[in-house]
């Protein structure tokens, strides 16, 4: 049994998350890490990047964002990023990450989360269904937004 922990993204462990890489066929899906980290420097206000460990190893990244004044209503509350390691992926960090920011969310107030993504094979869609997200039939910029009532 393993121990999965989140921490707050650190000048001590923001490398070991930058490294985080996704499956080769997802790169077109997510941005890197660093990418992500970069656009959370930006929006600090806004931006929740968080690491997660397995017994102390870095395994994941997750961002979610929290805008209640966002004009877009899907932008308000939810899931940005979402990078689980190639290598350890289909053990469930997916979806504790998602979990993580879910219960952030609530701890805030709030009544739901979106994600988009992009449609197309090998993308993220079969998960974030599995995971409780419900398409809104809302796109934007081509993705598919998605919606779970918490």
């Amino acid at each position: 049994m393993t121990t999965l922990t989140v921490e707050k993204i650190t000048p001590d462990n923001v490398a070991a998350a930058c490294q985080l890489a996704v499956q080769p066929h997802q790169k077109d899906f997510v941005a890197p890490v660093a990418v992500s980290l970069a656009e959370a420097y930006t929006q600090p206000e806004i931006a929740w990047p968080r690491l997660i460990l397995d017994d102390g190893e870095p395994v994941a990244f997750v961002m979610g964002g929290f805008d209640p004044d966002a004009e877009l209503d899907f932008f308000r509350c939810g899931i940005w990023r979402l990078n689980v390691g190639a290598c350890v992926q289909g053990r469930g960090l997916g979806r504790f990450a998602v979990e993580t920011v879910l219960d952030e969310a609530r701890r805030r107030g709030e009544k739901a989360a979106t994600v988009l993504w992009i449609p197309a094979e090998g993308g993220p869609e079969d998960f974030y269904l599995k995971v409780g997200f419900r398409p809104t039939g809302q796109t934007f910029n081509g993705e598919v937004v998605g919606r779970i009532e918490l």
